[in-house]
């Protein structure tokens, strides 16, 4: 167990339990980077999906393999050469966040399952996580990740979409200092959000903007339009990676925002697809 004045990290092998204050700074750093205002004082609650720049991971140096992503820990890699990639996940909000208050993170591995795909040996792994706050649950996560073996073959061209259903639409511009910015934020040193050379080793045409930061602007487009989402799973899919500096969109889902949403890149490819259902 690792103690600091206001966390503490413990392990298992089947589980990590982290607890620590919800602070202030990490939501005034993302509204800064979004250049957005949002509330931050003591008492104020975190906007939904804004949790995932608290109670994160925080490897030492050591155990960070060639690709910047943890090879210790949960999930850990299955095999060394596996390109992991982040597929989506599943968010259930039963409440917000307080600033001011220690909150409790668990996180294990809900199931892991091999496959044989076209280019290989794929293992699928769910892990869940939650995280309560003054003894109650306040939100439930499984996030879906992808292992697949190693190389430089360039990745699928995504297929042309249909034109974007009307309704809102929210746009955010994403160059290297955003990639930078967002990838300190969720303490996240994967070397495809700021290594060009790496990029195209792993099959790359540029720089890839997180999938995480695409799944948080179709909560944001939710919750700018006064769609609450606590009470509601919002579920997510990366459908095809997002690559080089641009301005992508989010626009309603082919049954209406309330039902759903996309975010497309600026030459009109579905990038991550959301829905939103009640619990």
């Amino acid at each position: 167990m690792t103690t600091t004045e206001d966390a503490t990290t413990s392990t298992t092998p089947d589980q990590i339990e982290r607890t620590e204050i919800i602070a202030a700074e990490p939501a005034e750093s993302l509204a800064a980077m979004l250049d957005i205002e949002v509330p931050f004082g003591a008492g104020d609650t975190i906007a939904p999906l804004w949790h995932w720049m608290y109670l994160l991971e925080r490897s030492p140096e050591r155990d960070l393999g060639y690709d910047g992503h943890p090879v210790v820990g949960i999930p850990a890699p299955p095999g060394e050469g596996r390109r992991r990639m982040f597929a989506g996940g599943r968010v259930t909000t039963y409440g917000l966040l307080k600033i001011g208050a220690p909150a409790t993170k668990v996180t294990s591995v809900k199931k892991s399952v091999d496959k044989q795909g076209r280019t290989g040996l794929l293992t699928f792994t769910t892990v869940a996580q939650q995280i309560f706050q003054d003894d109650e649950l306040v939100i439930h996560e499984e996030q879906d990740i992808v292992y697949r073996a190693g190389g430089s073959n360039a990745l699928p061209t995504p297929p042309t979409p249909p034109a974007p259903p009307g309704g809102p639409t929210l746009d955010l511009a994403v160059d290297e200092r955003m990639l930078f910015r967002f990838s300190a934020l969720t303490y996240n040193a994967h070397r495809i959000h700021y290594d060009v050379d790496f990029c195209r080793s792993e099959g790359y045409d540029g720089l890839v903007i997180h999938g995480p930061l695409l799944a948080l602007m179709m909560g944001e487009h939710y919750r700018r339009e006064g769609i609450d989402l606590v009470g509601k799973t919002f579920g997510y899919r990366l459908v095809s990676p997002m690559t080089r500096p641009q301005t992508f969109t989010v626009v309603p889902g082919t049954d209406g925002l309330d039902a759903g949403a996309e975010a497309r890149s600026a030459a009109g490819s579905v990038c991550a697809v959301s829905t939103l259902t009640g619990m």
